[in-house]
């Protein structure tokens, strides 16, 4: 019998910011799968492990931030909630909206989201705007909307509801780990699922769950990194679809991530993150989406530049499932035998046939 009731009803309730009247708006989010990679760890000499955040109910880490977002919004009185997204918080607010019967409304720049996402938000029955613009444009165009009029903006930025629940990854880690990791690597895009990581971390140090804190690496993609070169990309470009930013809501938080834990923020070419993209599911039989593999392929660099000390524990945020973008899959083509429905035929076109 399934005991897990989401987040809001778990023991990790008492560190999000809700009280006992709070209605609980779940899913059943939470409680992911930490896999140990045996590929990477035979790679890397390091004991390596991967947070698979595609198994949330709507196929990414945002569902742990919206489900806090929501429950606070329906307890206040709000009837709309919008946000900005590149694709998985769309899904997530337009989800959660319709489990608690408020209304969505989504900022999506036109072209630039992948239509497995898209579809999510439709599907959920959101109000759907395009903007002829980037991912920048609909946060500035979001926040404005929600200073004007009586909508509550669900984006991380601003949002400590949010980055409550999406602090919940490292308390699960460190759970099932026993202690917190030696490094997490992460795939940063907005800056707030590394802030809020970093900040469980600390949370569960202060409270005595922890003994140490480990250092945070995130890898962004070169085409959209601004917070490696320290200043806004005006047209970011990457096909990592879900971390093309170009000036992250959450910047001094995400760069407090890096520093005060001894970490790292740097990037990563597309190739490179389509190859651990590739690997991730052919070696690991985890299927996420390719923005989800920057972390892998920030690692993999790692090892390959003679940067990396072996016997870390390592765990990697993947922060999202592959079937949110089926093009990306695709764009490298298949192969494919076509024969009769003859079994002798379809074992010479396996190579079972003499």
């Amino acid at each position: 019998m399934n005991t897990w009731h989401g987040l809001i009803n778990s023991d990790y309730r008492r560190w999000l910011p809700v009280t006992p009247d709070t209605p609980a708006i779940s899913l059943n989010e939470g409680n992911t799968p930490l896999l140990r990679s045996d590929h990477l760890s035979a790679t890397t000499g390091c004991d390596v492990w991967l947070k698979v955040e595609g198994a949330n109910p709507t196929g990414s880490f945002k569902d742990r931030g919206m489900t806090v977002a929501l429950s606070l919004a329906v307890e206040s009185g709000a009837e709309t909630v919008i946000c900005a997204s590149t694709g998985n918080t769309s899904a997530s607010a337009a989800a959660y909206a319709a489990r608690a019967g408020v209304s969505a409304a989504v900022l999506v720049p036109k072209g630039r989201i992948a239509l497995g996402k898209l579809s999510q938000a439709v599907r959920h029955g959101a109000r759907i705007v395009e903007i002829d613009g980037t991912f920048d444009d609909c946060m500035r165009v979001a926040r404005e909307l929600a200073a004007d009029h009586p909508v509550a903006l669900v984006n991380s930025v601003g949002n400590e509801l949010r980055l409550a629940g999406q602090r919940t990854v490292a308390y699960e880690i460190v759970d099932a780990l026993g202690e917190a990791p030696d490094v997490h690597c992460l795939p940063v895009g907005n800056g707030g699922n590394i802030t809020a990581t970093w900040g469980g971390y600390r949370t569960y140090l202060e409270a005595g769950r922890a003994t140490r804190l480990p250092r945070m690496w995130g890898f962004q993609a070169a085409g959209a990194a601004p917070l490696v070169h320290g200043r806004p990309v005006a047209e970011p470009c990457t096909a990592a679809s879900a971390i093309n930013v170009g000036n992250p809501a959450t910047w001094d938080g995400a760069v407090a991530a890096g520093e005060e834990s001894g970490g790292l923020m740097a990037a990563v070419s597309d190739e490179q993150i389509f190859a651990a993209y590739r690997m991730l599911a052919g070696r690991d039989g985890v299927f996420a989406e390719p923005a989800s593999a920057a972390g892998v392929a920030g690692l993999l660099d790692r090892h390959a530049r003679g940067a990396l000390e072996p016997g870390l524990r390592i765990v990697i945020t993947l922060s999202g499932n592959g079937l949110k973008d089926l093009d990306a899959s695709l764009r490298d083509g298949y192969t494919s035998a076509e024969t009769s429905a003859a079994t002798a035929d379809v074992a010479r076109a396996l190579g079972l046939a003499a």
